[in-house]
Protein backbone atom coordinates (compact mmCIF):
# COMPACT_ATOMS: atom_id res chain seq x y z
CA UNK A 1 0.00 0.00 0.00
CA UNK A 2 0.69 3.90 -0.55
CA UNK A 3 1.38 6.30 2.11
CA UNK A 4 2.99 9.59 0.84
CA UNK A 5 5.09 10.73 2.78
CA UNK A 6 3.84 14.58 2.01
CA UNK A 7 0.37 13.86 4.06
CA UNK A 8 -1.06 13.66 7.49
CA UNK A 9 -3.28 10.75 8.77
CA UNK A 10 -5.96 9.70 10.91
CA UNK A 11 -7.06 6.67 12.86
CA UNK A 12 -10.03 6.38 10.95
CA UNK A 13 -8.13 6.10 7.52
CA UNK A 14 -8.38 9.95 6.60
CA UNK A 15 -5.42 11.69 4.43
CA UNK A 16 -4.72 15.33 5.20
CA UNK A 17 -3.02 17.73 2.83
CA UNK A 18 -1.79 21.01 4.01
CA UNK A 19 -1.27 23.71 1.68
CA UNK A 20 -0.54 27.07 3.51
CA UNK A 21 -3.85 27.33 5.30
CA UNK A 22 -5.89 25.18 3.15
CA UNK A 23 -6.40 21.98 4.47
CA UNK A 24 -7.34 19.00 1.65
CA UNK A 25 -8.93 15.58 2.68
CA UNK A 26 -9.58 12.20 1.42
CA UNK A 27 -9.70 8.66 2.36
CA UNK A 28 -6.26 6.98 1.75
CA UNK A 29 -5.52 3.86 -0.05
CA UNK A 30 -6.17 1.62 2.84
CA UNK A 31 -9.49 2.47 3.28
CA UNK A 32 -10.79 2.48 -0.28
CA UNK A 33 -9.44 -1.08 -0.60
CA UNK A 34 -11.68 -2.00 2.24
CA UNK A 35 -14.32 -0.38 1.43
CA UNK A 36 -14.49 -1.68 -1.87
CA UNK A 37 -16.57 -0.56 -5.10
CA UNK A 38 -17.20 3.12 -4.05
CA UNK A 39 -21.01 3.78 -5.75
CA UNK A 40 -21.97 7.53 -3.77
CA UNK A 41 -20.36 10.25 -1.89
CA UNK A 42 -22.32 12.31 0.22
CA UNK A 43 -20.47 15.33 0.52
CA UNK A 44 -20.52 18.21 3.22
CA UNK A 45 -21.91 21.94 1.94
CA UNK A 46 -19.29 24.42 1.42
CA UNK A 47 -20.00 26.70 4.54
CA UNK A 48 -20.23 24.00 7.04
CA UNK A 49 -18.52 24.46 10.59
CA UNK A 50 -16.78 20.90 10.95
CA UNK A 51 -15.29 19.73 14.65
CA UNK A 52 -12.06 17.71 14.82
CA UNK A 53 -13.12 13.68 14.92
CA UNK A 54 -17.01 14.40 14.24
CA UNK A 55 -18.27 12.91 11.20
CA UNK A 56 -18.38 15.10 8.00
CA UNK A 57 -19.36 13.00 5.38
CA UNK A 58 -20.70 9.54 3.83
CA UNK A 59 -19.25 7.27 1.75
CA UNK A 60 -21.17 4.66 0.43
CA UNK A 61 -19.81 1.06 -1.09
CA UNK A 62 -21.71 -1.72 -2.32
CA UNK A 63 -20.99 -3.54 1.23
CA UNK A 64 -21.98 -0.44 3.25
CA UNK A 65 -21.87 3.11 4.18
CA UNK A 66 -18.76 4.67 5.80
CA UNK A 67 -18.65 7.72 7.99
CA UNK A 68 -15.50 10.33 6.77
CA UNK A 69 -14.57 12.03 10.10
CA UNK A 70 -13.32 15.82 10.25
CA UNK A 71 -8.99 15.23 10.79
CA UNK A 72 -9.12 19.08 11.93
CA UNK A 73 -11.60 21.38 12.94
CA UNK A 74 -12.39 24.61 10.35
CA UNK A 75 -14.90 25.52 7.65
CA UNK A 76 -15.49 23.94 4.21
CA UNK A 77 -14.21 26.15 1.51
CA UNK A 78 -14.65 23.51 -1.16
CA UNK A 79 -16.15 20.19 -1.85
CA UNK A 80 -15.18 17.70 -5.08
CA UNK A 81 -17.88 17.51 -7.35
CA UNK A 82 -16.28 15.13 -9.48
CA UNK A 83 -16.93 12.43 -7.30
CA UNK A 84 -21.31 12.86 -7.28
CA UNK A 85 -20.51 11.07 -11.04
CA UNK A 86 -17.64 9.52 -10.57
CA UNK A 87 -17.83 8.52 -7.22
CA UNK A 88 -15.28 5.45 -8.08
CA UNK A 89 -12.71 8.13 -8.33
CA UNK A 90 -11.84 7.32 -4.93
CA UNK A 91 -11.40 3.37 -5.79
CA UNK A 92 -9.06 4.71 -8.86
CA UNK A 93 -7.01 7.77 -7.53
CA UNK A 94 -7.29 8.35 -3.63
CA UNK A 95 -4.42 10.46 -2.70
CA UNK A 96 -5.10 12.69 -6.13
CA UNK A 97 -8.29 13.46 -7.84
CA UNK A 98 -10.63 11.95 -5.62
CA UNK A 99 -10.01 14.19 -2.93
CA UNK A 100 -13.41 14.90 -1.05
CA UNK A 101 -13.41 18.39 0.63
CA UNK A 102 -11.31 21.75 1.26
CA UNK A 103 -11.15 23.11 4.31
CA UNK A 104 -9.94 26.19 6.59
CA UNK A 105 -8.50 25.38 10.10
CA UNK A 106 -9.96 27.11 12.71
CA UNK A 107 -6.77 25.77 14.95
CA UNK A 108 -4.13 25.09 12.65
CA UNK A 109 -2.28 23.13 16.20
CA UNK A 110 -4.30 20.24 15.34
CA UNK A 111 -1.76 19.55 12.15
CA UNK A 112 0.46 18.24 14.82
CA UNK A 113 -1.95 16.10 16.06
CA UNK A 114 -2.43 13.99 12.76
CA UNK A 115 -0.35 10.97 12.23
CA UNK A 116 2.94 10.68 10.09
CA UNK A 117 2.98 8.22 7.05
CA UNK A 118 5.74 6.10 8.90
CA UNK A 119 2.94 6.19 12.35
CA UNK A 120 -0.40 5.12 10.35
CA UNK A 121 1.60 2.38 8.53
CA UNK A 122 2.01 1.48 11.50
CA UNK A 123 -1.31 1.75 12.94
CA UNK A 124 -2.47 -0.29 9.79
CA UNK A 125 0.36 -3.21 10.41
CA UNK A 126 -1.28 -3.15 14.19
CA UNK A 127 -4.87 -4.05 12.60
CA UNK A 128 -5.96 -0.56 14.95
Amino acid sequence: MNYPNELRYTKTHEWVRRDGNVIKVGITEYAQHEITDVVYVELPHVGNSIESGKPVCIVESVKAAFDIYAPMSGVIKAINTALESDPGLINRDPYGSAWLFELSPSNVEEWDSLMTSAQYEQVIKQGV
